[in-house]
Formats: C-alpha cells, sequence, structure tokens
C-alpha cells in the first residue's frame, strides 16, 4: 500500500521541454491546474504528498518519476538518460533521504524510473534510449538484498516501458500490441490497448483504485471491467510533453 507521494509543480519553462508529441505548446496555466487536480486525487486517495516547487533550467522537472525507483526498503536515485535533465536527480535526493535510505547510481549507467514497473516483488526494467543495461544491472544489484526479483525487458519503439505496460491490479496489465506475447509477461491476464488509444496505458494505480487519463472511453471501460475502482483526470497539457499520469509522481 502507498502512503506517500512527491510532486514537483511544472515550470513555465514546460513550454520548452523534451517532446515526441505534435500536440502543440503545453497551456502552463492550464497545466498548474491539472497539477493541482492530480495532488488533490493523490490525497483524496490516502496519500499523504509532498509538493516541491519548480526547479529553474529543467522544462521536464515535474516529470520526477524519471528521477528514482523507490520501493519499500530503498530509494535508488538514477542518472537520467536524458542529457538536458541531467541534474534534476541532485535535488530529488534529500527530499528522499528524509524518508527512505538512499543509493545513487552512478554513470555509465542510465536508467529512468518510467522505464522501471514494480509488481510485487519484481521489477520489470525496459530497455529505452533512456535506460541502458548497465543501469538495469545496477537497479537489480541496488534492490537485490532486500529479496527482490528484476527482469531485464526489451521495449517497443516507445519512449518507455511504461508508455506500453502498466499494472492496474487484480494480476492484471494494460500492454501495446508489441508487448502483448512477451514471454515475461505471460502469466499477467493481458489488457491490450491499441493504439488508437495508446495514451491510455499509462494507468496510475494508487492501491485499490486506478487513475485513468480523460478522453479514452475504451480503455476506461476495460479497466472498469476488472471490477476496480476509477478515477477519470485531465493531464492534456502533459500529454503534449510525452508524460503521463505515472510520470508526475513517486509513490512509496
Amino acid at each position: 500500500m502507498f502512503t506517500r507521494a512527491i510532486t514537483r509543480r511544472p515550470s513555465e519553462e514546460m513550454v520548452n521541454g523534451i517532446t515526441s508529441a505534435s500536440l502543440g505548446k503545453p497551456d502552463f496555466q492550464l497545466a498548474l491546474k491539472q497539477h493541482e487536480a492530480y495532488c488533490q486525487v493523490l490525497i483524496h486517495l490516502g496519500l499523504d504528498v509532498t509538493v516541491l516547487d519548480s526547479e529553474p533550467g529543467f522544462p521536464d522537472c515535474c516529470f520526477v518519476e524519471d528521477t528514482a525507483v523507490v520501493c519499500e526498503e530503498v530509494a535508488v536515485v538514477t542518472p537520467l538518460g536524458a542529457s538536458s535533465r541531467q541534474g534534476e536527480q541532485e535535488s530529488i535526493e534529500p527530499v528522499l533521504a528524509l524518508f527512505k535510505p538512499v543509493v545513487r547510481i552512478s554513470s555509465p549507467a542510465h536508467i529512468e524510473g518510467g522505464d522501471v514497473l514494480q509488481v510485487e516483488d519484481t521489477f520489470y526494467i525496459g530497455l529505452s534510449d533512456r535506460t541502458n543495461h548497465e543501469g538495469a544491472v545496477a537497479l537489480g544489484a541496488a534492490v537485490e538484498p532486500f529479496g527482490y526479483k528484476w527482469k531485464e525487458m526489451a521495449c517497443c519503439p516507445s519512449l518507455h516501458f511504461k508508455t506500453d505496460v502498466n499494472f492496474i491490479g487484480n494480476n492484471t496489465i494494460l500492454v501495446s500490441p508489441c508487448c502483448e506475447d512477451m514471454e515475461e509477461l505471460a502469466h499477467f491476464d493481458r489488457i491490450v490497448v491499441e493504439d488508437d488509444e495508446a495514451y491510455a496505458r499509462n494507468c496510475l494505480l494508487i492501491n485499490d483504485t486506478v487513475i485513468v487519463p480523460d478522453g479514452f472511453p475504451q480503455t476506461l471501460a476495460k479497466v472498469r471491467g476488472t471490477g476496480v475502482e476509477t478515477v477519470v483526470l485531465d493531464v492534456s497539457e502533459y500529454r503534449k510533453l510525452d508524460g503521463g499520469l505515472t510520470c508526475l509522481s513517486l509513490r512509496f
């Protein structure tokens, strides 16, 4: 069960954030309102939320998930794979140290939290343009002493592993068509989310509730069909920067 989350307010510089989307520049004022709504949902679901100020010089700073991987016993601070984001992990480390022992991974290992899916005692670590083999091995070495297993995963041609695969409880994952037949995921019940609703693969499980991005009725119906409680949240301005629901917080 999650009891805490860390978020970071978006910066006005977010209009210059990294993106492969063709959805236009984000509206900063709307992004602020959406971020506040996101934090309020986490609070409503029972989490104690720490909201950090935006970080000058880092347009993507609101996507705090990429800066660390946090489990019950430890927080692993990661050197990010995007060169323009190097340094974001430095400011998150002292915040995490208030709650967990911290292990720091060093280059040449690179890993971003968006490539790491934890399901119970197993970490699924996707190799992408942002996460390399050395990063996966380093994260595995950091969590193995606490009894965790880890699996190195191939990524589809997407930004992060969790762009394509997310756990929504009850042994169920949302997957893209290209990940449906991965041997490492065969023991899960798999719900395929087709490319016309690709953004909705990035749902966020908070304890017994799944947060679903607004505007994707087919995926919402499939998630509700599993019997879980759902909350629908508009994060349109973060979608413009390839950011999803999981990206906006560190949960532990």
